[in-house]
């Protein structure tokens, strides 16, 4: 067959290396696919807390804070971080949201990832630069 042939043409170091190469590459895509879901539930965490610039009038607290992160995480089927966990602090007039927290993403056999996320959000207050 002619792709028999043309295989055969080739240097066996070439088709070695062409197949570490392939190989090389298709663990990273793999990689990126498993990795994947971990970062869209941080872009859905991110969101929650850029919604909290919306409630943080009058009256805001860290108890309305959680559960307007409580109502998103549901929706947004956030598993990795919980509202409770979600640190809000008061400096002068302004007050942060910071959610700090570790995801963990399988990839083969028990060989695994763990992506560190930190976001910090200013809710109300000064705005810098």
């Amino acid at each position: 067959s002619g792709l028999h042939f043309a295989l055969q043409s080739f240097p066996p170091l070439l088709l070695s290396g062409l197949r570490n190469l392939l190989g090389g590459i298709g663990l990273f895509i793999f990689a990126a696919i498993r990795l994947t879901p971990v970062y869209m539930e941080y872009m859905n965490v991110v969101k929650a807390l850029e919604s909290l610039k919306q409630e943080a009038g009058a009256g805001a607290n860290v108890q309305s804070f959680q559960r307007t992160l409580e109502r998103h995480f549901e929706i947004d089927d956030v598993k990795s971080i919980t509202p409770k966990d979600i640190e809000v602090s008061h400096d002068g007039g302004t007050t942060s949201v910071r959610a700090t927290y570790d995801a963990y993403a399988p990839f083969i056999a028990n060989v695994g990832f763990i992506v560190h996320f930190d976001k910090t959000v200013t809710v109300a207050g000064a705005s810098g630069p």
